[in-house]
């Protein structure tokens, strides 16, 4: 197992990537701690993944507050002792231009997508260098890398955070804390599923037709699962990626890499 007993902190573990990421770290041996704002969904993914034999527990917590932040660590020390890996994946989105954009939006993104990163990160590096060090890997996109019309405050809130990673891995050097981030393209997601049905009744076009359009702007042909994304996690998080940090990983089944500008049509 290639993270056995690692204690490993989910945020925004309920759903998506998150989910995903808890399954296939509890399959390879970790202590799992999910972090989310849903308590429904969180105990639906514990029924889950302890189904399947594995450690786990959930904690009710919105990071993007203080206090909230400092609970989902704490009590993931109580029960563990130790944090080994930080997954820092909560995120939402949120399709509005610059100028429609209210001041209150524009602050929900940012500490959602970027405060969450930022005070789970706080108060987690101190006690992950005491008991020698770990991994952090954080989620980014390929919006942070690309603008995209109507996507302001997400691709800003997504670049901050390939920035933030790359400060946070000098600075953690000495403690030994490895910090990576991924950039996921479209992935089948409910976040995804919002975005198509927002396009869906903003062009007058079926569902099924607006997700079709979408996928085949992915040279690949089709969206990614969690299910591809979480193994690149994994690695982050294991001892495999041992002279790994400061990466940003893109996995967008080659979408960047067919863009003649840096503009992303979606």
């Amino acid at each position: 197992m290639r993270i056995k007993d690692k204690v490993s902190l989910i945020v925004g573990g309920t759903s998506g990537i998150g989910l995903a990421t808890a399954r296939i770290f509890s399959q390879e041996g970790a202590k799992v701690v999910i972090v989310g704002r849903d308590p429904d969904k969180g105990h639906a993914a514990i029924k889950e993944i302890v189904g399947r034999h594995g450690d786990v527990i959930f904690v009710e917590s919105d990071a993007s507050r203080t206090e909230d932040a400092q609970r989902a660590v704490t009590q993931t020390v109580d029960a563990y002792g130790r944090i080994d890996v930080l997954f820092n994946n909560a995120g939402i989105v949120m399709i509005r231009s610059l100028t429609d954009m209210t001041e209150d939006e524009w602050d929900t993104m940012m500490a959602v997508n970027v405060k969450s990163v930022f005070l789970m990160s706080k108060y987690a590096i101190p006690l992950m260098e005491k008991t020698g060090g770990g991994s952090i890997i954080n989620t980014a996109s390929i919006l942070g890398l690309a603008g995209a019309e109507d996507y302001a405050a997400y691709s800003a809130s997504k670049a901050a955070i390939i920035v933030l990673t790359k400060t946070m891995a000098l600075e953690c050097v000495p403690k030994n804390i490895r910090v990576n981030c991924i950039s996921p393209g479209s992935v089948k997601t409910n976040m995804l599923d919002w975005e198509m049905d927002f396009f869906s009744r903003k062009r007058g076009k079926p569902q099924d037709l607006v997700f079709d359009e979408h996928a085949k702007k992915t040279p690949i042909g089709r969206d990614g699962t969690p299910d591809e994304i979480a193994p690149l996690v994994l690695y982050l998080a294991s001892d495999e990626s041992s002279f790994v940090t400061g990466s940003n990983f893109v996995i967008d089944g080659g979408r960047l890499a067919s863009f003649d500008s840096p503009r992303v049509s979606v």
